[in-house]
């Protein structure tokens, strides 16, 4: 059997476990730590203070992937004495399985929070599956009520599919009036998205205890029905951001169809970037990085 394209684990750099996907070109993590990445970007902006001892938290985790951002937050929803009804939205069976054989992965985690990783991910509450398909069973069942969603696909120009205008709405209509959309993700395109999905948006402050870069202005995006204001893990959008989201780089994703290819998204998201610079209604997006000071492509401006 070929193992071209196969999954190769990888070790973050705080040791966590990982995978690099060769067929999507695109590791599942940031190198500098998985374990890490999922309480700065997706635990600790959930704000978990915000329900008391006993209550019920809803929570929806798309591209649930090597479970890492669920385990972690498992661990915390124990810590902070609250119940938990979870659903999780993944296309492949395969990095989870990856994760539960590896020690490594396992060790990194309380052995009460792996159980119930592994018994919610084996359960009716996790829907196998293309994500664009699933998720209006979800949004018939539980629109308006999910507490947060956790929002880790491949990034956008690996993975259109999920980050179009029309599945960002499908999830931010599952959302509670003071819900969180959480992504590690700070592109123009999507931060666009959520606007015109109807959310306010606010920025994850860069994680903390991680090696910075000069491209990391922003730890990611938390998007909400609610305005985000009075949560120190989260700050406004600075004139930086704010003009990206006047660049080309802004103009969305789109899949209507709800079924089309990555090829196709793209490449109808490109038509639309040249008619605008043509019609001179936005600005290129490299006039705004060198007014800024972001001359590399690597980062989170994108």
């Amino acid at each position: 059997m070929s193992t071209e394209g196969a999954l190769q684990p990888r070790r973050t750099d705080d040791g966590s476990f990982s995978l690099f996907s060769p067929a999507v070109g695109e590791a599942f993590h940031s190198g500098r730590g998985a374990l890490a990445e999922a309480r700065s970007k997706f635990v600790a902006p959930a704000a978990l203070e915000r329900w008391a001892p006993g209550q019920r938290l809803r929570v929806v985790d798309v591209c649930v992937g090597t479970g890492s951002n669920s385990a972690a937050l498992l661990e915390a929803v124990e810590a902070a004495g609250l119940e938990l009804d979870w659903w999780g939205l993944e296309l492949d069976r395969e990095p989870l399985r990856l994760a539960l054989a590896d020690g490594g992965f396992c060790r990194q985690w309380r052995p009460a929070a792996l159980g119930q990783l592994q018994a919610l991910c084996q359960g009716p509450q996790m829907l196998w599956g293309d994500a664009r398909q699933r998720l209006p069973e979800l949004i018939n069942a539980r629109s308006g009520q999910v507490d947060l969603v956790l929002m880790d696909a491949f990034s956008p120009s690996r993975c259109p599919q999920l980050w179009s205008v029309e599945f960002l709405a499908g999830l931010a209509a599952l959302l509670a009036p003071r819900g969180r959309l959480l992504t590690y993700c700070s592109a123009a395109a999507v931060r666009q998205g959520l606007r015109l999905a109807g959310l306010e948006l606010a920025a994850i402050a860069a994680p903390s205890g991680l090696r910075q870069q000069r491209s990391d202005w922003s730890g990611g995006t938390a998007a909400s029905p609610d305005p985000l204001t009075g949560d120190p893990r989260l700050r406004p959008l600075g004139p930086m951001e704010l003009e990206h989201l006047r660049t080309n780089a802004a103009e969305p994703y789109r899949d209507p169809s709800g079924r089309a290819s990555r090829s196709t998204i793209l490449q109808e998201r490109q038509r639309r970037q040249r008619d605008q610079l043509a019609a001179g209604v936005v600005e290129p997006t490299g006039q705004w990085r060198r007014r800024w000071g972001l001359e590399s492509t690597a980062g989170n401006p994108q």
